[in-house]
């Protein structure tokens, strides 16, 4: 297996997150900050995260650099999931295969829709009145 040195980006909804994976023992630090304290209290999204390196197996071979912004917590999270997943899928065709089969390769294209004009939102009307 081989170190992944390019920065691969992910994204979902309106947040972007860049991901480096290095041989290492397992660390994932988001913004200069450990998974744990960016993702405080927020198990889910942690796992979210680490989806990808759990499938392949590789949680403890490898550590993550990744930089995040934009959206919420949630499509934080999954932006990091989509970059980590390509930086994985770099590794070897195996785990390529095994990224791509779960899932995680392929962004997530829902988004928020447009408010349209003279209207109180993307698809709400106002009240019809006849009279």
């Amino acid at each position: 297996m081989k170190n992944t040195k390019e920065l691969k980006t992910g994204r979902r909804k309106t947040s972007v997150a860049q991901a480096k994976l290095v041989k290492g023992t397992g660390n994932i630090t988001v913004n200069a900050k450990s998974l744990e304290d960016y993702f405080k209290g927020h198990a889910k999204y942690q796992a979210t995260v680490k989806a990808p390196l759990t499938v392949t197996n590789l949680e403890k071979e490898y550590d993550v650099t990744a930089k995040v912004q934009g959206g919420g917590i949630s499509s934080q999270a999954g932006a990091l999931r989509h970059a980590i997943a390509r930086s994985v899928a770099q590794i070897s065709e195996e785990m390529k295969k095994m990224v791509k089969k779960a899932g995680f390769l392929t962004r997530d294209p829902r988004m928020v829709e447009r408010k349209k004009p003279g209207q109180p939102g993307a698809r709400k009307r106002f009240q019809f009145s006849k009279r």
